[in-house]
């Protein structure tokens, strides 16, 4: 399929995809809509300005709607963003911890509490020392939500550091393989299965079961992959070199660029991160406060197709140049993309 880039408001971009076959499409929605700050964001000089109200350069968008309002301009969108996404699909949402909350209540709403994964922190900027009544703020929040129990989801693992492997892997073998050691039983009892059955003349501990069957649990022991306490307790030996990483947890740091191009620019490892996450190669990744471009920049690298939606002049031209920045890797096959101006009630087809 053609990536497509629609140049209008979004209420009406969403609902041309519902009206041309893409309801149930989309496996990936990132958005990084208004915070709802009361004023406009500007760029002169081709520097974006991240303090509202500014006087001067070309206005890249308003941010007015607060309150109530905002919260319903927010939730038009979010049921047709619902309608769009496979049953396989996610929403990331990133917004300001000022009017974060009311959000996720309203995203309760629409996509069920049940299938609220994550209030992840992003960590945004450097401690500031403004004089305030209150804490210094370095933070946003992104709220993540799925449209099913089922989504796409690719384990996402982050290298352990040296400090890491030292404090979770303590132990060091003859051959100086970094380790350490874990339970090899669960919670839970079972009657008459494999994982009931005595280890070495040994019985789960009462209330438990072995993790997996006696029989593998004898080719651990016999390959030295078990541990035996003093006391006669085994645990399963885990060398750090066979770990892919750790988990990622939920308080991100990735700062925004220090001089944008375009208001509210995000890091591109962040969405990096996202995409990787929460898409397949070939998923279609939609961004309808697509601002400069970063995640359709990022989900092209990373081989997925993209819809972007934006009414801003500034930031059609802002995305067209940040797409051909690196047209050599984006578009060396001349992969077209689908131009539509809803402005003017005109379609087309073009390169970027």
């Amino acid at each position: 399929m053609n990536n497509v880039l629609i140049h209008g408001d979004n209420l009406q971009g969403l609902q041309y995809l519902l009206n041309n076959g893409y309801a149930g499409k989309i496996d990936l929605v990132y958005i990084d809509p208004p915070f709802a700050t009361g004023g406009n964001f500007t760029i002169t000089d081709g520097r974006a300005s991240t303090i509202s109200n500014s006087r001067k350069g070309s206005v890249a968008y308003s941010d007015v709607l607060q309150g109530k309002a905002f919260i319903e301009f927010l939730r038009e969108r979010l049921m047709l963003i619902k309608d769009l996404l496979s049953d396989r699909g996610s929403i990331y949402l990133h917004i300001d911890y000022k009017i974060g909350h009311y959000v996720k209540v309203m995203m309760d709403e629409v996509f069920g509490i049940e299938n609220f994964r994550n209030d992840i922190t992003r960590i945004k900027c450097n401690p500031k020392n403004f004089d305030r009544i209150g804490y210094g703020n370095i933070k946003d929040m992104i709220l993540f939500y799925t449209k099913t129990a089922t989504p796409i989801w690719n384990e996402p693992r982050q290298p352990y550091t040296k400090e890491d492997i030292e404090t979770l892997f303590a132990k060091t073998d003859k051959n100086g393989r970094r380790y350490t050691t874990v339970p090899i039983h669960a919670p839970g009892e079972t009657d008459n299965g494999e994982s009931s059955q005595p280890f070495k003349g040994i019985y789960p501990p009462k209330g438990r079961h072995w993790r997996t069957d006696v029989a593998t649990l004898e080719k651990w022991d016999a390959e030295g992959l078990i541990e035996w306490s003093d006391n006669g307790n085994p645990r399963k030996k885990i060398f750090a070199d066979e770990r892919e990483g750790k988990r990622v947890q939920d308080i991100w740091e990735y700062k925004d660029p220090m001089y944008p191009v375009y208001p509210t620019e995000k890091n591109p490892d962040l969405l990096d991160l996202i995409i990787k996450t929460s898409s397949d190669v070939d998923s279609i990744v939609m961004d309808c406060f697509a601002g400069s471009g970063t995640t359709l920049k990022a989900a092209q690298q990373l081989g997925r197709h993209w819809i972007g939606i934006d009414q801003s002049d500034l930031a059609i031209k802002t995305i067209r140049e940040k797409l051909q920045m690196d047209v050599v890797n984006l578009f060396s096959d001349l992969q077209e993309c689908e131009v539509i101006d809803l402005d003017k009630t005109k379609e087309g087809v073009g390169i970027l």
